[in-house]
């Protein structure tokens, strides 16, 4: 049998990188994509069937170089994972409208551009595009306008392309993890769009990426529409849809929390 190729943005790291090993260890061929080559570098010498992938999602050409490396090395694209992503913590009134733009590019864009490179070659496998999301992207969240933004921005888009895909087959899954360990908030840009460079909440409780990546692989092989994760995560998209004032305070409490 032809062994299927799965493509993962922001494979660095966290989510992406656990996406990246689980699929590698499945027997899957895996084009890791990210910024630092050297940490999939040395993915790749683990794993033969890892191709090494330098990519900055918000530039189009390096999407489109993405998608051709991995048709040249083995020959076809099942599954395209839009995992990069950037994350915010600020109030509006506070922030540089940069920091929105600078969310935005990677979170929206990025997944733009991805899929718009991968799109033909996942009709002729009636493959699977993946956005990686966030809870962020059913609720608002305070001190995150931009991340949230681009969350919403990116679930408007996934679901008028599966709807414009359906008739040849491919198929979108929406991925909303709940607050999942790993170096995003360390990242998140502040007001002035620097990075924070420290977590405002407690790591150690959350859930692992491994788990994460694990319920994204066997979501995407039962061809699955949408997948929340966390009871935490079920419970706010549940109440924001019957109850929207109440998730507007849950989430004030939750979110106030942090420092």
């Amino acid at each position: 049998m032809t062994r299927k190729t799965v493509a993962v943005t922001g494979a660095t790291s966290g989510i992406g990188k656990a996406l990246a090993e689980l699929y590698a260890q499945k027997g899957w061929n895996v084009a890791a994509a990210g910024r630092n080559l050297a940490s999939m570098d040395a993915l790749a010498r683990q794993y033969p069937n890892v191709l090494p992938v330098a990519c900055d999602v918000t530039r189009p050409d390096d999407c489109q170089n993405l998608v051709a490396q991995s048709l040249e090395r083995f020959g076809r694209l099942d599954v395209l994972i839009n995992n990069a992503g950037i994350s915010m913590r600020a109030n509006f009134a506070d922030l540089d409208v940069e920091v929105l733009q600078k969310v935005m590019d990677v979170n929206f864009w990025g997944t733009v551009y991805c899929t718009k490179a991968a799109l033909d070659a996942l009709k002729r496998t009636q493959g699977t595009v993946v956005g990686i999301s966030s809870i962020a992207g059913f609720q608002g969240l305070p001190g995150r306008t931009g991340y949230c933004a681009s969350k919403f921005a990116m679930h408007g888009f996934l679901e008028t392309l599966r709807i414009e895909t359906a008739a040849d087959g491919v198929k979108v899954l929406i991925v909303a993890p709940g607050y999942t360990a790993s170096a995003i908030r360390e990242r998140a840009l502040n007001e002035r769009a620097v990075p924070q460079g420290e977590s405002p909440r407690n790591e150690n409780k959350m859930m692992r990426a491994e788990a994460v990546a694990q319920a994204v692989f066997n979501a995407v092989q039962k061809r699955r529409r949408t997948l929340v994760l966390t009871p935490a995560g079920k419970a706010v998209v549940a109440v924001k849809k019957f109850f929207p004032a109440l998730a507007d305070k849950l989430v004030a409490r939750e979110v106030g929390k942090e420092q």
